[in-house]
C-alpha cells in the first residue's frame, strides 16, 4: 500500500557530507509526519531528526547544527543532509512515515548504510 524507500548511503570521511532521500509511494504523504532513524551494531534505534507535516522540525543532539531534514511534498520525499559527519555517525539509516487519525499507521524503510571512515 504505501511504500518507503531511502537512499543515498555510503562511505564517507570524516568531515564529509551525505545526502539521504526518502521517497515514498501514495497519497498519503503530505499529511504525514517523517523521520529519520538510526541504528549502530549493538545500539538501540535512535531518532536523528524528524520533520512534521506542517514543516516543523527537531533533532537528536548529537546531530543537531550537522544535519538539516527536509520535505519536498511535490515529489513525495524527505531529505537528510548530513554535514561534519563523524565516525559515530555511522549506522544503518532508516525512515519512517507515519499519520494519525483514529490511530497510527507507519511505514518503514528498508534502511540505508552510512559509514563514516578514513
Amino acid at each position: 500500500q504505501v511504500q518507503v524507500v531511502e537512499s543515498g548511503g555510503g562511505l564517507v570521511q570524516p568531515g564529509g557530507s551525505l545526502r539521504l532521500s526518502c521517497a515514498a509511494s501514495g497519497s498519503i504523504f503530505s499529511m504525514s509526519d517523517m523521520g529519520w532513524y538510526r541504528q549502530a551494531p549493538g545500539k538501540q534505534r535512535e531518532l536523528v531528526a524528524h520533520i512534521s507535516s506542517g514543516g516543523s522540525t527537531n533533532y537528536a543532539d548529537s546531530v543537531k547544527g550537522r544535519f538539516t531534514i527536509s520535505r519536498d511534498n511535490a515529489k513525495k520525499t524527505v531529505y537528510l543532509q548530513m554535514n561534519s559527519l563523524k565516525p559515530e555517525d555511522t549506522a544503518i539509516y532508516y525512515c519512517r512515515l507515519w499519520v494519525t487519525w483514529r490511530t497510527t499507521y507507519e511505514y518503514w524503510g528498508q534502511g540505508t548504510q552510512v559509514t563514516v571512515s578514513s
